[in-house]
């Protein structure tokens, strides 16, 4: 029995050190209530942005009875939703792009470097953690906040390289 409790100390000290290199950025927090037949029923939804500021980045939403569940939820979330992203070497994205989430739209586009991230709300904060620098965007439509974060990882997951262009055109970078 105790070397069944060893290997599971063991996973899960392995779990910790993926976990400690992914930064998280807790974007919202609402009370939000349900009205029910015994009256109304208080809980929490949580908004995390989760990423490892090195191209990786996901967006993660839960509710819980109390804070600290809805945060831990929603950073699981988060983690199930991670996407890859291509950053250039002045630490900003290869091209212009624009995604959209509902009513919101997501215009980014590249920057030089030293102009830091100019971009407001949940926007910044994805590009934050996602390791991105050096960028400009804009926001246009809602400014709710959960669809403004998933409209800039929509924007982020079409981002491509030259490489990968080159690939799907059957072409060499020659």
């Amino acid at each position: 029995m105790s070397t069944d409790l060893k290997k599971v100390n063991k996973q899960n000290n392995r779990r910790n050190d993926n976990d400690s290199k992914f930064v998280e950025r807790l974007i919202k927090i609402s009370r939000v209530s349900k009205v029910t037949k015994g009256g109304k029923k208080l809980s929490f939804r949580a908004i995390v942005v989760i990423g490892d500021e090195n191209g990786q980045v996901g967006v993660g939403v839960a509710k819980a009875s109390d804070v600290v569940n809805a945060f831990k939820k929603a950073k699981t979330d988060g983690r199930k939703n991670l996407i890859k992203i291509p950053i250039t070497k002045s630490l900003s994205i290869p091209h212009d792009v624009k995604g959209n989430y509902g009513a919101c739209k997501i215009i980014m586009r590249p920057s030089i470097e030293g102009s830091g991230v100019i971009a407001g709300g949940a926007v910044r904060t994805v590009l934050e953690v996602a390791g991105i620098k050096n960028v400009i965007a804009k926001q246009l439509g809602s400014d709710n906040l959960l669809n403004n974060a998933r409209a800039a990882v929509c924007a982020l997951g079409q981002l491509t390289t030259k490489s990968q262009v080159a690939k799907k055109r059957d072409l060499s970078l020659n």
